[in-house]
């Protein structure tokens, strides 16, 4: 049997559409993840990251459509729809939301709402509660006192390590981190990243950072899963995607960095993706690729392993150099 904490297996997400038709916009995800580890899921926006870890909790809406399987120890959560995922929502899997103003309320206090999963989940109640949102914020760099302020008195930094703090109040085992940096300036991106890693390590943590910002991922992750069109084109470790990217995609990401060393400006990427809502044959990324030949417009890529660690989806994959 496996030992992977989190194993996602074949999973598909549809939206219906209000004028008929429908946006297939995962494609057949296959990710694992062991405790204490770090996965980034990396690509353009639109490209399925956010409807991933959506999927994972279970908080999709009635519009969509999901099959495929989300493993957690061994347990398909997603087996019975809401009935089966529930159990697991916030007490072994949680989420940081992007834009942590739009994750409170603003009516109640940030200790409040901290301690608000623990009495819904039977963890902790009353004052127990409350003593344990105090020391969750401590534990994310917040005074304790702060606990009894509203929402629109923390800044954007302090907010996200509050959302921080809610996402383990029921001491989940995976923490899926949707854009936790977005809208912060640099130096409160850092701190945030830090932060995320260092729980990660003392907690043994397993965390799934969404980002579009390659650097980002380096931060807190050991291996990246690059998305383009709802599917995982290359995965691998970190280091290894950036050297060596065995995807035209992956590189074609890493070359639209800006370099600060050097001043160079990041290169974009020509075209645009897909539509999800149609079908096509042959490469997602072909029309977009510089390297593409008449096997990549007519037949899709199968998954090419490059390494025990490293797969790519790419028929030039593993030949002419490329790695």
């Amino acid at each position: 049997m496996s030992t992977a904490l989190l194993e996602v297996r074949d999973l598909h997400v549809w939206f219906d559409l209000d004028r008929g038709g429908r946006v297939h916009a995962l494609r057949g995800l296959d990710v694992t993840l062991d405790a204490g580890e770090g996965l980034g899921l990396v690509g353009e926006s639109g490209c399925g990251k956010t409807t991933a870890i959506m999927a994972m909790m279970g908080l999709l809406p009635p519009s969509a459509t999901v099959a495929g399987e989300v493993r957690i120890r061994g347990d398909n959560v997603l087996a019975r729809g809401e009935a089966s995922v529930r159990p697991y929502r916030w007490t072994d899997i949680a989420m940081v939301f992007q834009g942590a103003m739009n994750a409170f309320s603003p009516v109640a206090t940030i200790g409040e709402q901290i301690a608000e999963p623990m009495r819904v989940h039977g963890i902790a109640a009353g004052r127990a509660a409350t003593r344990r949102a105090r020391e969750l914020l401590e534990l994310v760099g917040i005074h304790p006192d702060r606990a009894d302020r509203y929402p629109h008195q923390f800044s954007g930094g302090m907010r996200q390590r509050a959302a921080i703090a809610m996402a383990l109040a029921c001491e989940p085992k995976l923490l899926l981190a949707d854009e936790p940096t977005t809208a912060l300036d640099v130096i409160v991106q850092a701190q945030v990243l830090d932060l995320l890693d260092r729980l990660r390590r003392e907690l043994g943590l397993a965390v799934v950072l969404v980002t579009h910002d390659l650097p980002v991922v380096s931060r807190v992750c050991r291996r990246a899963a690059v998305m383009y069109a709802g599917r995982v084109v290359e995965s691998g470790p970190v280091g290894t995607l950036h050297d060596r990217p065995g995807h035209p995609y992956t590189r074609a990401l890493f070359a639209a960095v800006p370099d600060l060393h050097t001043a160079g400006v990041g290169a974009s990427i020509p075209g645009a993706p897909p539509r999800l809502d149609e079908d096509w044959s042959g490469c997602s990324f072909a029309p977009r690729c510089g390297e593409a030949d008449a096997r990549c417009r007519t037949h899709a890529p199968r998954p090419v392993v490059l390494a025990a660690d490293r797969t790519s989806e790419c028929h030039l994959a593993g030949i002419g150099g490329r790695s």
